[in-house]
């Protein structure tokens, strides 16, 4: 399908005023199989990252470009929060992120939790798949067709086992994803899947 896109953890986004960051997560809805958000860290911030509803994703290549200016970047529902632990000075946390970081020599001990929409779910690079027999590769990243935000495949990280540089596996394939990705497919039928056509 014309509108099928790879979305990859790790990509460098940018908003429409030059301002960037990276995807660290993407949100699905394993109800409907559909992608809701992108989860963007800023690169020169220490903000928490934000939920990108997928609307605002305006093109896809070697990076991400977002419809929107970094203010309204900034002002997107934070995709994680930042808590301090124990005996670390509060001063450097304000309104749930990292305001500045601690001064050269002093401690600072953070607990980061993942903020996602009731009903989804996240997935991360290096989230393990799991085939019928065991743990077959971890998530590099998602296809999907930008036209309906719905999944189509599920690639698994380069260096699998196989020698593989990219393994796509076809969202049909999938009989869980609340937790983990759990697949109706041994590592073997994996193995034998033909190579993703694009």
């Amino acid at each position: 399908m014309a509108d099928e896109t790879e979305l990859t953890i790790g990509t460098r986004a940018r908003c429409s005023d030059g301002s960037g960051g990276k995807v660290i997560g993407i949100i699905i809805d394993p109800a409907t199989r559909t992608v809701t958000h992108l989860a963007i860290e800023l690169t020169h911030d220490y903000e928490p990252a934000r939920l990108v509803p997928l609307d605002l994703v305006e093109a896809v290549g070697s990076e991400i470009r977002l419809r929107c200016t970094l203010a309204e970047f900034s002002q997107l529902d934070a995709a994680e929060q930042v808590q301090m632990l124990e005996d670390s000075p509060p001063a450097y946390l304000e309104a749930g992120y990292l305001a500045r970081p601690p001064a050269a020599g002093q401690p600072m001990e953070v607990a980061v939790e993942d903020l996602v929409p009731p009903g989804e779910t996240e997935v991360r690079r290096g989230d393990y798949v799991q085939a019928v027999d065991g743990e077959i590769g971890q998530v590099q990243g998602l296809i999907v067709d930008l036209g309906d935000h719905r999944l189509t495949h599920v690639l698994l990280k380069e260096g699998h086992l196989w020698g593989r540089n990219e393994v796509a596996i076809p969202v049909s394939a999938i009989t869980d994803m609340t937790d983990e990705i759990v697949l109706n497919l041994t590592k073997e039928q994996v193995e034998n899947l033909p190579p993703l056509s694009r």
